[in-house]
């Protein structure tokens, strides 16, 4: 049965996740063919600053300066030097410098700087390392920026040709004599202080190293662009990492048992046959875990768990004087020693097997130092329970601390706070001797260990076979078993902790990590390919010493790494700062400690290669195909397919961000829903307020009931089982109608309430009249569910007809028909429903208010229950707040999805930022032009904008119908739905309109604010 769930949930959810894998990996080619068949461009790097030379007035030593400095820093290889830009550089009059060439040198301009630049040819012709590079090759690194003016110079100082002079060289000296030839020594007056060049040939260390110093100088050179980059990087990765910290921390539960992979919980299969509907439920008939230990011998053991709640703990002192009192509303636990010898719970002081015997109680560490200060105190104590839950009444149990449990992890479904041993109170004297194969209570369930290599499908079959031969055969209901593994991921089961997550929440947390990340590299790529003709230069002139494309692209994956590294960084300190707020909201114990977590390391680790290979890639190819010739040239421009692409990644950005926003809003909408939509009964200023009965309360409810009534702001008061609408907490059973020979094949909620119960919650009669002030059954309230069940048209026809439940231990005559209201969550459809008087079940009081000076109302009514119960632990809840709490898990998606939202159009915008403001520089001439031609600023902003709005608007056309068909999927989980209307996808898209329009205004206005004198004086 649980291969054949988990293949139906596969093929429900596996497509949709499949088509969009499909559409990332074509996504990932287009970029691979775009990528080869982009044409081929680079950047000037700044020169050092030269020391100003020293105030001498002889001319001699200011050649000797003039020549050390052209010496040292390589004036010479600059193609565009000048008089002016060399006078610049040296910060000296270039009137001075010209003087200083005529005068001491004897030479013009030109002659002295191509004297260094053939030296410097000369040199590298006779060094084996650029025996590699050609001859006009040398030349562009040496400075010369055309062949002609090359090879005549060269001739001009030595007398031959380039082709020449090589070929002698060749001719003179072998290939592997490394000595410098002097003969070229008199080309250049002062020789003596020329540096000696290094003959040491250049390696990949020396070449990677020199990567590593390259690249933060481009990054310090381009702040903003460095800063969008590392900026929209951090924030992506940091999102990834909360994420991953989260899936980490949910795919963690229960993981610490030894024998984990041997627990098994069992479950209820109901089947109703009139629908044909299979579900499923943690609560077991009370025979069940007996029936177990007897019928399978094969099972190692047999573990009965019984979770009460809301349950009153009494401390007395050594003279029985009640000293303190706690309220639990969660966490204690009925269990035996098998419980132990199934999960791994350590023991800091007493024995497990103390359990066998009634009345004993283990406390957890901080439970005992809550009632005794010190744990170590609390072996041997007191405790008075006063049990909640819905069962019977019965009195108060006296226990006996008998063991101190560690501290429960955080990750684990067993918060247990105290573990009564199974046999004593109510779990003794009914639950584990009853034989009502047809009875059960809320969380009341059974967990077994079974034996290695079993195979669970042929042990479901002889569980079917079991039920079938204890139960009668009016019974359809079965029983399967379920791995621990899947308990924490089973939503429509639950868990005892109320902590459940889905497989496919998960995945949908992995697919939102996934697409921010690759928002942030999106940004990154279209950055780089919009910088990249600034960077011609720098490739050309790389390309002519004989780098290759390998090189190149190393080059450019280490700048690419280095900015990552410094997003990874920052994204730990926004892990860090972020996580206390995620764990608030979303109620977890997050922790971020990346010295023992090795799983986040290595996270870390993939994230930073994966994001460097997935942002670096592209933009290295494209920036080592640069042409050294059109690059040196400066005859390079941005080409239609750069701008293609980048018009395609910034749609895929839009798409997940509005996508994004669409779905929010979908689920903001559906949240509202749930809290406006009419119950069918009245829920406003109702506290609910918890307590059990025992043969002393039952005799003074009448009394507490009129003295509440007396509390001015009191309405109205009643006593009941359970509020209308539970989620997971009602009590179950089967019905038997007007004396049939067997049950009704559906199951039934049973509430017992008193004669006040329909008037203070304010439930209408469609037949019939309320039920009559009675502490025993003595007649019944049905809703139109369970008459329609029954096969009845007319609500009329059911009235005085005998009804029975519990195997007939409650019967009577139906009085009434109440109008159908929510008797549970909107995730599931309502349930035919029985309403009876019974004092002995009653466990909480209704007491409805007035809106007006409820503070002081409600120190009233705690007044009159302190006074009328001693020893009573007021705690009280309204009724609107238990059923917003019903959906706490989609409010807390609904605040995180806000948040990732935001993010997700955070950085699409902050990639717009970056290529409006890059587009504000390529085009400021134009801009220019056009103001002085008349343009409006509007007509600038205008210019700037139109195209992104387009894209934004294609993004939107292929978002809305992506997000509808998955927001449609989420929302078939849900009986009760909203309509997804058109105006929440309008919402959205003109959301991610006005926000892009905001991003890119604002480098708009600048351009166009810009005097157009400064952008042309140029020209």
């Amino acid at each position: 049965m649980e291969q054949i769930i988990a293949v139906s949930y596969l093929v429900q959810y596996i497509p949709p996740y499949f088509f969009i894998y499909l559409l990332l990996a074509i996504i990932i080619i287009w970029l691979a063919a775009v990528a080869f068949s982009w044409p081929e461009v680079r950047q000037w790097i700044p020169v050092p600053a030269v020391p100003k030379p020293s105030a001498s007035s002889q001319l001699t030593k200011k050649s000797a300066w003039l020549k050390n400095a052209m010496i040292a820093n390589q004036y010479h290889q600059d193609p565009e030097l000048g008089l002016n830009s060399l006078a610049e550089k040296l910060e000296i009059n270039a009137h001075e410098l010209s003087r200083l060439i005529n005068t001491a040198l004897k030479k013009n301009f030109n002659d002295f700087v191509n004297e260094y630049r053939v030296k410097d040819v000369v040199e590298k012709m006779q060094d084996p390392a650029y025996n590699h590079i050609t001859l006009l090759g040398i030349a562009y690194e040496s400075g010369f920026n055309s062949k002609t003016t090359f090879n005549r110079t060269f001739k001009q100082i030595t007398g031959k040709s380039p082709a020449e002079y090589k070929n002698e060289l060749k001719k003179e000296r072998p290939s592997y004599d490394l000595e410098r030839s002097p003969r070229f020594a008199n080309v250049i007056s002062g020789h003596e202080t020329t540096p000696k060049w290094s003959h040491e040939k250049l390696n990949r260390n020396y070449m990677f190293k020199n990567y590593f110093k390259i690249a933060p100088r481009n990054l310090v050179r381009n702040k903003s662009y460095a800063a969008i980059n590392i900026t929209g990087l951090a924030v992506g990765i940091a999102v990834c990492m909360v994420i991953f910290i989260i899936i980490q921390y949910q795919t963690s539960f229960d993981n610490f048992h030894t024998k984990k992979d041997r627990i098994y919980r069992v479950l209820t299969e109901n089947h109703n046959e009139e629908t044909g509907n299979t579900t499923y439920v943690k609560d077991l008939p009370f025979p069940l875990p007996r029936g177990l230990k007897t019928a399978f011998p094969q099972i190692e053991q047999v573990a009965p768990v019984f979770a009460s709640h809301d349950d009153a703990l009494l401390i007395p002192d050594n003279n029985g004087t009640i000293v303190k009192t706690f309220k639990e509303q969660h966490g204690l636990f009925y269990a035996g020693p098998s419980f132990f010898k199934i999960f791994n719970f350590p023991l800091l002081a007493g024995s497990y097997e103390s359990l066998k015997d009634p009345d004993n109680v283990f406390l957890t560490k901080e439970t005992a130092e809550k009632y005794f200060g010190d744990w170590k105190n609390a072996m041997g104590k007191t405790i008075k329970l006063q049990m909640g839950g819905f069962i019977f009444e019965h009195g108060t149990d006296v226990l006996k601390v008998s063991g101190i449990l560690a501290s429960v992890p955080a990750n684990s479904d067993f918060q247990l706070k105290l573990v009564v041993s199974f046999g004593s109170g109510f779990t003794g004297d009914f639950l584990s001797k009853s034989n009502e194969w047809y009875t059960t209570v809320a969380d009341f369930g059974c967990f077994v260990l079974l034996p290695q290599h079993i195979a669970t499908d042929n042990f479901n079959q002889q569980l079917q076979a079991y039920a079938r031969k204890v139960q009668s055969p009016a019974n359809k209901n079965s029983y399967i078993i379920q791995p621990l593994s899947a308990i924490h991921y089973d939503t429509k089961v639950g868990d005892y902790s109320n902590q459940t997550i889905s497989h496919q929440l998960l995945n949908v947390l992995w697919l939102i990590a996934a697409f921010i990340l690759l928002i942030a590299c999106v940004n990154f790529v279209n950055l780089s390919t919009a910088q990249a003709i600034n960077r011609a230069k720098e490739v050309g002139v790389r390309k002519v010493l004989g780098s290759n494309k390998s090189q190149l692209q190393t080059q450019f994956i280490v700048e690419t790494f280095l900015i990552v590294a410094s997003a990874v960084i920052l994204a730990a300190i926004i892990a860090l700062l972020a996580l206390p707020y995620v764990s608030t909201l979303l109620e977890l114990s997050l922790s971020f400690n990346i010295f023992i977590n090795p799983a986040l390391i290595l996270f870390l680790l993939a994230v930073t290669i994966i994001v460097t290979a997935l942002a670096g890639f592209y933009p290295s190819i494209v920036l080592s195909r640069f042409n050294p010739v059109n690059a040196l040239k400066s005859k390079l421009t941005s080409n239609t397919q750069g701008i293609s692409l980048r018009r395609g990644l910034v749609v895929f950005q839009f798409i997940i961000a509005q996508a994004l926003i669409i779905g929010t809003l979908i689920i903001v909408k559906q949240m509202n829903y749930f809290m406006d939509q009419p119950l069918g009964f009245d829920k406003e200023a109702i506290i609910n307020v918890p307590f059990r009965v025992d043969s002393g309360r039952i005799a003074r409810l009448d009394y507490l009931k009129k003295q509440l009534l007396t509390v001015s702001g009191v309405k109205a008061v009643s006593f009941s089982s359970n509020t209308p609408v539970e989620n997971g907490n009602d009590m179950w059973s089967k019905v038997r109608f007007n004396h049939a020979v067997k049950d009704a094949d559906f199951g039934t909620i049973v509430k017992l309430a008193d004669n006040d119960y329909v008037p203070t919650y304010k439930l209408q009669l469609v037949a019939g009249r309320n039920l009559l002030p009675s502490q025993m059954v003595k007649e019944f309230l049905v809703n139109e569910a369970l008459v329609k069940s029954l096969g009845i048209k007319n609500p009329e026809d059911i009235i005085s007809k005998n009804l029975s439940t519990w195997n007939n231990l409650m019967q009577g005559p139906v009085v009434g028909v109440v109008k159908d209201f929510n008797d549970r969550s909107f995730r599931q459809d309502l349930a035919p429903l029985v309403i009876t008087t019974d004092v002995a079940m009653y466990s909480q009081a209704a007491v409805k208010l007035t809106t007006t000076n409820i503070s002081s109302t409600m120190q009233a009514v705690k007044k009159v229950f302190e006074q009328t119960n001693p020893d009573f632990v007021f705690e009280y809840k309204f009724l609107d707040e238990k059923i917003e709490s019903f959906y706490k898990q989609e409010n807390q998606l609904a605040a995180l999805y806000k948040i990732f939202a935001a993010i997700a159009i955070f950085l699409s915008c902050l990639g717009l930022y970056g290529l409006a403001s890059f587009m504000a520089v390529q085009r400021i001439k134009e801009v220019g032009i056009r103001k002085v031609l008349g343009a409006s600023t509007g007509n600038i902003v205008y210019l700037f904008s139109k195209e992104f709005i387009i894209l934004i608007a294609i993004a939107f056309a292929i978002a809305a119908p992506i997000a509808w068909y998955y927001m449609h999927q989420w929302l078939q989980a849900y009986v009760y739905r909203i309509n997804i209307s058109w105006w929440l996808f309008v919402v959205g898209g003109l959301a991610a309109i006005i926000i892009a329009l905001a991003t890119i205004s604002f480098q708009a206005i600048r351009a166009a604010l810009a005097n157009p004198v400064k952008s042309l004086r140029s020209e």
